[in-house]
């Protein structure tokens, strides 16, 4: 085998998706140099549909940071969302109560504004990597060895390594058992989401609760749709035809008052619930950020958004660990982090729990949800803790 070619930085980064291009970013911004590798090619990353929804903070980042305007110029600005139930559509206002929004805008758009950013700056990232591995991650000099498109055999040597690499993580497989703790739970249900060409059916997304169980109405564009209802885990998406889906979610919103705008469907998924908590977030010279780190179930809108405040808190804790020599600030990342993520976790959860029809549920519990549901909108307090945990905890 020929000699590896070594290349030596502060910060190695394995996961070239939002979380580790907006730490490269980031750590740039502070004057630290870094590399980013991801076995994905950046074309394969770009048609990867993902979630929507931006926080305020999210927002902020993005375009204070000098990442991109796209987000303010081209996103779609929600002041509020929708909850439907018990026959009815009840809005809750994020801009009276919280006096934040949230914006629309799909996850491939921030990849690329971010892809864009740092291949202006003359950026050290590198798409479409084989054979990846991480190695002496306890050490001084820990390192990311892989091959590149054309077979050609690299080390990054680096200060401290940042595993990015979404919720299949190798970083987080290379942490022995022993030394980490994981917190793991698998929800009931699923979401059959579709994609659709067909104008909006909302100018903000609609949480749908019926006795047929969840159902959400989101937005892509002017002309392409996400909408999703709950399902089975296992459910075979062949099993379902056009007429049969646009069927089932007619029947779930139009129990609450609502009717869908329909066109042709272009992609179908089941996307399945799970939430799992790695803790402490730090192994060695080994830190974990964004899907790596924690997943979160989709019915809060907090995976991304959670991926980029970790990388917030990462790069600050990264500066001073590399100016003082204080590996010990990686111990206040994971407690930063996982403050919010926990606080992420709950809102997910409850948020879940509320909307969603559990297997085997009764009358009861339909009407237990009911119950439930008017407290949250009939309560200034309640409406409010929704808007808060929706449109994102400030950072400080």
């Amino acid at each position: 085998m020929s000699a590896r070619e070594v290349t030596t930085t502060s910060v190695g980064i394995v996961g070239g998706g939002p979380a580790g291009l907006m730490l490269s970013h980031l750590l740039a911004r502070r004057g630290i140099d870094s590399v980013v590798v991801d076995h994905r090619s950046r074309d394969e990353i770009e048609r990867t549909a993902r979630a929507g929804i931006l926080e305020a903070d999210s927002v902020r980042l993005l375009s204070e940071t000098g990442v991109s305007d796209r987000v303010l110029a081209e996103g779609d600005r929600h002041r509020g969302t929708y909850l439907a139930f018990g026959g009815q559509l009840h809005h809750i206002d994020f801009q009276e109560l919280a006096g934040a929004s949230v914006w629309l805008y799909p996850q491939t758009e921030v990849f690329v504004d971010l892809a864009d950013a740092r291949a202006a700056a003359g950026a050290d990232v590198r798409f479409g990597v084989g054979d990846t591995t991480v190695h002496d991650v306890t050490g001084e000099r820990p390192s990311i060895r892989f091959t590149d498109a054309d077979g050609s055999a690299h080390e990054v040597r680096c200060r401290y390594l940042v595993g990015a690499d979404g919720s299949h993580s190798l970083c987080r497989h290379a942490v022995p058992p022993a030394e980490i703790r994981q917190y793991r739970k698998e929800y009931p249900f699923a979401w059959f989401g579709i994609l659709c060409e067909a104008p909006k059916s909302a100018p903000e997304l609609i949480y749908n609760h019926s006795e047929r169980g969840f159902a959400l109405v989101s937005q892509r564009t002017e002309t392409t749709q996400r909408m999703y209802f709950q399902c089975d885990p296992h459910e075979d998406v062949d099993a379902w035809s056009d007429d049969r889906i646009w069927s089932e979610l007619q029947a779930r919103v139009g129990a609450n008052g609502h009717r869908l705008e329909e066109g042709p469907i272009t992609g179908k998924t089941v996307l399945r619930f799970r939430s799992n908590v790695v803790e402490p977030l730090h192994y060695g010279n080994l830190v974990l950020a964004g899907d790596a780190a924690h997943t979160v179930p989709p019915t809060g809108a907090k995976g991304l958004n959670l991926a980029l405040a970790d990388v917030r808190v990462l790069a600050e804790t990264l500066e001073r660990a590399l100016a003082d020599g204080d590996d010990e600030a990686l111990d206040e990342y994971s407690r930063r982090a996982l403050d919010r993520v926990w606080r992420s976790q709950h809102f997910s959860y409850w948020m879940s729990s509320m909307l969603h029809r559990p297997p085997g549920a009764d009358e009861f519990d339909l009407r237990r949800q009911v119950a439930e549901l008017r407290s949250v909108v009939r309560s200034t307090a309640g409406a409010t803790y929704l808007a808060e945990a929706y449109t994102g905890w400030p950072s400080g």
